[in-house]
């Protein structure tokens, strides 16, 4: 049975209702994660206190393409080297995991060294997820799906990054109209790893969320 975007909004339905003890959770995602935080918030809309998108990924073919133009021109001949060794791995783990480190670095800005870890790469679950939530976004499912989504959403994304932010959160605008949208500058994909921007980026996320969550005393 094929990976799909339902199996990980249940798997995070039973994390929360784990974790949780019933109290509404702000939702923080990056990239993909952005994505599944979107994605769950529209199948369960009552649960989240809050969703933050960090780096959200796309959802039309449109900021698709902007994306893959973007990316394509940050590539240099070295690029292409490394992209081509990478190419020859035979373990599929190990293949994205260095391609992972390899797009960390040309989504970065000013980035400290991203690690190569193989223990949370699993190339199947990938291939299968993406090809899921293409998928629903070429059936129209999503964007249409975030309708539902009334909790506060907060949008943050690098200036650098090339994920069109500006464009995605165009395309979300229609479906939530009570997003928010923030840029950083001099900021790539991966805010947290970002010299000139990572402090900027906690301050907004801790009190965007401290203005929507407390947590529980005890």
């Amino acid at each position: 049975m094929s990976l799909t975007v339902a199996t990980h909004v249940q798997d995070l339905e039973d994390l929360i209702r784990e974790r949780c003890a019933g109290r509404p959770p702000v939702l923080v995602g990056h990239s993909w994660g952005a994505m599944l935080a979107l994605a769950y918030a529209a199948d369960h809309p009552t649960t989240p206190a809050a969703l933050v998108l960090i780096g959200c990924g796309t959802f039309s073919r449109a900021a698709r393409a902007e994306f893959e133009a973007r990316r394509t021109a940050r590539l240099t001949p070295a690029d292409y080297e490394t992209l081509a060794t990478i190419k020859t791995e035979k373990d599929a783990n190990r293949r994205l995991a260095a391609l992972g480190v390899v797009m960390a670095r040309i989504y970065g800005y000013d980035i400290d060294e991203a690690a190569n870890d193989l223990t949370v790469v699993d190339a199947v679950a990938h291939e299968e997820t993406w090809a899921d939530l293409i998928r629903l976004q070429n059936e129209g499912v999503y964007p249409a799906a975030f309708a539902a989504i009334a909790c506060p959403v907060l949008m943050l994304h690098g200036e650098a990054d090339p994920h069109p932010g500006r464009c995605t959160s165009e395309d979300l605008r229609p479906y939530i109209p009570h997003l928010e949208y923030r840029e950083l500058a001099q900021c790539g994909h991966s805010p947290w790893l970002e010299r000139q921007a990572r402090e900027e980026f906690f301050e907004i996320l801790r009190a965007w969320i401290a203005a929507r969550w407390q947590p529980v005393v005890r």
